[in-house]
């Protein structure tokens, strides 16, 4: 349920079955915790979808380009709600998160395994976006930053391991709402694989261990309404 500035958002999102044992799942957590500690920064791949791209009136990108989050947005299971800031309109954006595991420094873009290899493990993270900020910023054509920096708008899952994705680009994400399944596809539809996503912001900015990349959000943002999650 949500309220106001104080606002409480609860929100679930599975992941496609259940790979842990009891036994491992403190292990995990543990792993995740310690990698997001370590975040530096968190980069977020914008219009990767071409079915969100349509929802949202946009422009299909020629090549990926990305904004970022700040790691003090990172909320980790059990650390408490979202909270929705007075006065906005609250998205949700579903993705699958890559934590990265080692430094990739201006990697060609046709290293594929260099850039797999550069991944320790992944995450189910939710992009949370205050969308009237964020339109109102693209009219005035400024940066947007903060409709997605606020505190706690990264819910994020517990650490996945490498082993239980063998092909990240063959992932079904998806975000339901009381039971409802409202955005669903499948990492096999995203514009640019991840190789692409992890040369093109290496050739900006050095990625390093712990950093989280967003690799975009498929098609059924909506809004977050009061006790509608």
């Amino acid at each position: 349920m949500i309220s106001s500035k104080s606002s409480i958002l609860i929100l679930r999102y599975p992941i496609s079955g259940n790979p842990f044992k009891p036994a491992q799942i403190n292990h995990y957590l543990m792993a995740s915790r310690k990698i997001t500690a370590n975040c530096r920064k968190v980069v977020c791949i914008g219009r990767n979808y071409v079915d969100h791209i349509k929802e949202l009136n946009n422009a299909r990108p020629k090549k990926p380009f990305f904004f970022l989050k700040p790691p003090s947005s990172i909320l980790e299971p059990g650390q408490g709600p979202v909270l929705r800031p007075r006065g906005t309109n609250l998205h949700y954006e579903v993705e699958l998160a890559l934590i990265m595991g080692r430094t990739l420094v201006d990697i060609p873009e046709s290293d594929d395994q260099a850039a797999l290899d550069a991944i320790a493990g992944y995450a189910i993270s939710i992009d949370m976006t205050a969308r009237n900020m964020q339109d109102e910023a693209k009219k005035k054509g400024i940066p947007w930053t903060a409709a997605k920096g606020f505190d706690t708008f990264l819910p994020i899952s517990n650490y996945i391991p490498k082993s239980k994705i063998p092909d990240p680009h063959d992932v079904e994400v998806w975000l339901t709402v009381n039971g409802e399944e409202r955005q669903g596809d499948s990492t096999g539809l995203m514009l640019f694989r991840i190789p692409r996503i992890l040369s093109e912001v290496s050739r900006v900015m050095r990625l390093e261990e712990g950093d989280l990349v967003l690799t975009g959000t498929p098609k059924g943002v909506g809004r977050v309404d009061v006790g509608g999650i």
